[in-house]
C-alpha cells in the first residue's frame, strides 16, 4: 500500500525552571502544556515537491500555562532525545492499528 494520509497528534509539557547553582536544587516556575495536531494528504502520483498538502488544522491551539505546577519526571532531566519517546502507528482503514516502532523506554 502507498502512503496517502498522515495524522499527527502530539502533546508536550515544558517546564520553566530556576536552578540554584550552589545546591543544584530545581524550582519549577511555570508548567506549559501544548499540543500539535495536523493532517497531511499525500498524492503519490504527483511529482516530488507537490505530493503533500496540509488539510488541517489551519491554526494550532495556543500553549497553556497550567495553574498547577506539574512535577518534572526524572527522564525529563536527562539529555533530550525526542526520538526515543516517539511511536509510529499504522492505522489501516480496516483492521486494528499496529505499533510499527514502539517507544524506547
Amino acid at each position: 500500500p502507498q502512503l496517502t494520509n498522515i495524522r499527527r497528534d502530539q502533546s508536550f509539557i515544558t517546564w520553566l525552571v530556576a536552578i540554584n547553582q550552589a545546591s543544584r536544587e530545581h524550582f519549577i516556575l511555570k508548567t506549559i502544556k501544548w499540543r500539535m495536531q495536523l493532517q497531511i494528504e499525500i498524492d503519490p502520483g504527483k511529482p516530488l515537491g507537490q505530493r503533500a498538502k496540509l488539510l488541517e488544522p489551519t491554526a494550532q491551539e495556543q500553549p497553556q500555562i497550567l495553574a498547577r505546577k506539574e512535577p518534572i519526571p526524572p527522564n525529563a532531566m536527562v539529555k533530550p532525545n525526542a526520538n526515543d519517546a516517539q511511536v509510529l502507528m499504522w492505522r489501516p482503514e480496516t483492521g486494528k492499528p499496529v505499533v510499527v516502532i514502539p517507544p524506547k523506554l
